[in-house]
């Protein structure tokens, strides 16, 4: 089994994949907070583990892919001593050894790497990868798998979040699509605001993108808000949750089979 960590500004995910099934069958997420510990991860997946039936030496390899430098001590501690194994830390110098490229490996995000990674390992060609998370991205990589370019805005729960974080009135709301774009009170007004209008932002992005690259290019959404819009419902050829993980997996791999040469 294999143990992909991706560490983000809102979540730690953990996902766990079948060599044998070829497939990601568990996932966990621990919110990324301030009082984010070892112990505090250890006691909330040992339950996990127990709940899934999940043994410590069923995993064979751990990858992480981290964009919160200040916890990645933790979590590979967290490797060490509860799971008994080294994790792989992505970085800028983990790419290598892979059909994918950048021009400044050591300032994109090793996410976007994984996602493009995974991406690029799939289609072989032209992509944009749109990842929902904390925030939203657009990752361009052409048909020889090299990233061309990276547009980033803030993510769906972000800007609500700003909204009413800076406001007195209106209210934190739940991100679901109401059914008209015209809001009969301030919940719906809101709601209609931030998701039709990040369904604007996403289609004009990927046409804005696609002109100017000049070729057709394969759309893949990504992350965990991925299915949220379904409004952009026909706008990707594919939406693949664990994309990144995927990424994550193949990075961590490639790194490994590289040292055993």
């Amino acid at each position: 089994m294999f143990l992909a960590i991706d560490a983000g500004n809102s979540n730690i995910v953990f996902g766990f994949y079948d060599e044998s099934a070829h497939s990601w069958i568990h996932e966990f997420r621990i919110e990324t907070s301030k009082d984010f510990s070892l112990l505090k991860l250890e006691k909330e997946i040992r339950l996990f583990f127990l709940e899934n039936n999940i043994k410590i030496d069923e995993i064979e390899h751990i990858g992480i892919s981290s964009v919160v430098p200040e916890i990645n001590n933790t979590l590979q501690k967290f490797c060490r001593e509860y799971l008994e194994k080294e994790g792989f830390l992505i970085s800028g110098s983990s790419y290598n050894k892979l059909k994918v490229s950048t021009a400044r490996p050591n300032e994109i995000g090793t996410d976007l790497m994984c996602n493009v990674t995974a991406a690029f390992e799939r289609f072989s060609d032209t992509c944009i990868i749109v990842d929902f998370g904390t925030a939203l991205t657009f990752t361009a990589v052409d048909k020889k798998g090299k990233i061309m370019g990276v547009n980033i805005v803030p993510g769906l729960k972000t800007a609500i979040k700003a909204l009413f974080s800076n406001t007195s009135k209106l209210p934190e709301v739940e991100l679901k699509l109401p059914e008209s774009a015209l809001g009969r009170n301030t919940i719906h007004s809101i709601q209609a605001g931030i998701l039709y209008g990040y369904t604007g932002l996403v289609k004009g992005m990927l046409e804005t993108m696609q002109k100017e690259i000049g070729t057709p290019c394969r759309i893949i959404a990504t992350g965990g808000l991925s299915t949220i819009l379904t409004s952009l419902e026909g706008t990707f050829e594919i939406v693949d949750r664990n994309l990144t993980m995927e990424g994550i997996r193949l990075i961590t791999l490639a790194n490994l089979t590289s040292k055993k040469v």
